[in-house]
């Protein structure tokens, strides 16, 4: 009989039919806690040994779609039941525009169940295998075949020696680990120690942060404004050659304010005059501007207020018929308070915007913004009986 620290017996064999015979033999005699070793795959020892397929991939499936359909399920709640954000007359919720989310979400699952479950049914993390212990293990990475039998299976005894012998065993060495087999390896816990220390940092750091008070940014990782020079008005200064801190016009330029400097008449760039809007054209009006004008109109201006200007462009008329109720109403650009506006605020409007119409001063050159206050004012024209 063998003695309570006895892990089990194993044998050796000099070649792949010996031990899937052997494995054959032990498995007909009943044996459920045994194991094969070989220095290379050998195809039939499954077989052999009557190893299960592994539940592994049913499991993957099972969270592949529980990930799926809990996609799906967050994004309809989150956008057409819970909050519902209505964009541009999209519905709330779709397959085809969540199907990234669900393909992501099925991933991870996947993912994560494939790696924890491949953990718990190999009964990981172990820390070594008692086998180690044995001196003709070793053999198993060269040209020996191992086959090795538990202490704690049923079947397990004398009678055991002498299957193994039957089989064509070499030779055979029962396996008797010491007594701190199994623990976790000291300097494993040192280590570990060391690990679970550091993460403790970050959420100690981020905890006085919380309660505590600092003249300094929380998050301050690019310091390079920290030391900028500032100086006053009229004071000297080293940085520059001439010793002055403020700055001379650099040659050649001018402010917007000044446009008639760059030839231009008054207000060709801002629509005022010394505070005040134009209210004349600073350009030539001529037949082609005209033309200019009522394309650059249809383009930037009619789809919201329409071709005509009554604010009834194609977005509009959409917005109304989804009754979407955060939209605005154009303007009717022929109302008494728009046709009183004088040539240089409607050019402001254009170029800074106004309430919710954004500005187009970087989509509509100047002469083109002219151009359409031109047409704009023939349009009123018209639409009076002018």
């Amino acid at each position: 009989m063998t003695t309570p620290k006895t892990h089990g017996i194993i044998a050796e064999f000099d070649s792949v039919d010996a031990i899937i015979a052997a494995a054959n033999q032990v498995r007909e005699a009943g044996y459920t806690k045994w194991d094969c070793h070989t220095p290379f795959p050998v195809h039939g020892l499954d077989d052999a040994m009557a190893i299960k397929q592994t539940k592994l991939p049913w499991l993957v499936l099972v969270m592949g779609i529980s990930g799926c359909l809990g996609g799906m399920f967050l994004q309809w709640w989150t956008n057409a039941y819970d909050y519902v954000y209505i964009i541009s007359g999209k519905p709330a919720w779709s397959l085809p525009a969540n199907i990234p989310v669900m393909f992501e979400m099925t991933i991870l699952f996947s993912a994560l169940t494939a790696f924890f479950s491949m953990w718990i049914i190999n009964n990981l993390p172990k820390w070594y295998n008692p086998l180690f212990h044995a001196a003709s293990f070793t053999k198993v990475t060269d040209d020996r075949f191992v086959l090795a039998i538990e202490s704690r299976d049923p079947l397990y005894g004398e009678a055991t020696r002498g299957l193994l012998q039957s089989a064509g065993a070499l030779a055979m060495e029962e396996v008797n680990p010491p007594e701190d087999d199994g623990l976790m390896p000291s300097k494993l816990k040192g280590w570990l120690g060391v690990v679970f220390s550091l993460m403790l940092l970050p959420p100690v750091m981020i905890a006085s942060s919380m309660y505590s008070n600092s003249s300094e940014p929380r998050v301050h990782l690019v310091p390079d404004m920290d030391s900028q020079m500032s100086f006053g008005e009229q004071e000297a200064s080293s940085f520059f050659a001439d010793g002055r801190s403020m700055r001379a016009p650099i040659a050649g330029t001018y402010a917007q304010e000044d446009d008639h400097l760059l030839g231009e008449k008054p207000g060709y760039y801002t629509g005022k005059e010394d505070g005040a809007y134009l209210t004349a054209l600073p350009v030539e009006v001529t037949q082609e501007l005209m033309a200019r004008g009522q394309e650059r109109f249809g383009i930037y201006c009619g789809v919201c207020h329409g071709m005509g200007g009554k604010g009834d462009g194609a977005v509009s008329r959409r917005a109304q018929k989804l009754e979407m109720a955060t939209w605005v109403q154009p303007a009717d650009l022929h109302t008494d308070l728009v046709k009183v506006q004088p040539p240089g605020q409607i050019f402001e409007t254009m170029t800074n915007g106004i309430r919710t119409m954004p500005g187009y001063a970087r989509q509509i050159p100047v002469q083109d913004r002219w151009a359409i206050v031109l047409y704009l004012q023939a349009l009123q024209r018209a639409s009076a009986g002018e």
